[in-house]
């Protein structure tokens, strides 16, 4: 049944459908992989039949960015690199609402790369999607953290002068890490489950998204989209399990998710495009469980921020 987000609030009967949650149509490129990325969330939470009203989105600035846009959930379209400081604020302050943050690799990885260490190790319950096309996609194809070196683009055009940043070694050597994985566009089956993984783990649940870019970087993933053997697999049964990608792809790796040793080793090989369950652990403290804020109704709130406005008048 399709409703509103108020018509319905107060219906603990409803029954939710992936067209409930489908927004405007999305203005991608044809071709784009935020399309599936997309149609996975949706799925995701049709499955779960999380309620629009309780479910946000909150983005920073990119192509990823306009997700909240195409959801009919809340949502908050922030600004650049600040998605997680943003995220972190509404998972405190509305500790029941479910919160799904998506990022590019500049707006995560470079201008957001302060916030994102911290909120790695704050450890706040949440569903974090790095969506990886290794460019700067939005502003016409400049370098990014995640581009290939030697890869050319239009503010290195003779290819990019430093190796790229790793953003799963990265996230695996911050203190805290509690559940980081892999995984790609053109696996959707292994998307949507590694997606639903991470939306029950209890705390920070990073997955870092390779996707294409059919415009500036088409070719980066060609391989890997082309030929399954091109593609390695994490299986573990306490890691992403999913019949269908074992079908699809042969390359398959037995990698025990707590294990974070060899979860470094095996995303420090940047030579291969690896997917799953690198490395999760429930147990590991949450910053949202050290202090609660009492909920308060709208007219105690705006008694409160009077009573703040009025304390700081000059």
């Amino acid at each position: 049944m399709s409703c509103s987000l108020l018509s319905c609030a107060t219906d603990e009967d409803r029954i939710f459908e992936q067209s409930d949650y489908q927004g405007p149509r999305a203005r991608w490129c044809p071709g784009c992989g935020d399309h599936g990325i997309l149609a996975a969330n949706q799925r995701l939470l049709a499955d779960e039949q999380l309620k629009p009203e309780t479910t946000v989105y909150v983005s920073g600035i990119g192509c990823s960015s306009r997700f909240p846009h195409y959801m009919k959930t809340y949502g908050f379209h922030g600004i650049h690199g600040r998605a997680l400081p943003l995220a972190t604020g509404v998972k405190l302050a509305r500790p029941d609402l479910d919160v799904f943050v998506v990022m590019g690799d500049g707006d995560c990885c470079s201008i957001g790369a302060g916030h994102w260490i911290h909120a790695i190790r704050y450890n706040i319950n949440m569903s974090v999607m790095l969506l990886d096309n290794n460019i700067y996609g939005l502003t016409k194809n400049q370098t990014s953290p995640t581009t290939p070196e030697g890869y050319a683009s239009n503010t290195q055009p003779r290819g990019s002068y430093l190796p790229p940043l790793n953003p799963l070694v990265t996230t695996l050597g911050v203190t805290n890490a509690s559940f980081v994985a892999q995984t790609a566009d053109w696996a959707p089956s292994h998307l949507f489950a590694t997606l639903k993984a991470a939306y029950h783990h209890p705390g920070f649940a990073f997955v870092r998204i390779l996707q294409r870019c059919p415009i500036w970087t088409p070719d980066i993933f060609q391989q890997a989209v082309m030929d399954p053997t091109k593609t390695e697999i994490l299986t573990h049964a306490d890691g992403i399990v999913d019949p269908d990608t074992d079908e699809i792809y042969p390359t398959q790796i037995t990698h025990d998710p707590a294990n974070i040793h060899e979860a470094r080793r095996l995303a420090s090989d940047a030579g291969s495009v690896r997917l799953g369950l690198y490395f999760c652990d429930p147990k590991f403290p949450r910053y949202d469980e050290t202090r609660t804020i009492p909920m308060q109704t709208a007219e105690e709130k705006v008694a409160h921020l009077e009573k703040e406005l009025d304390r700081n008048a000059v």
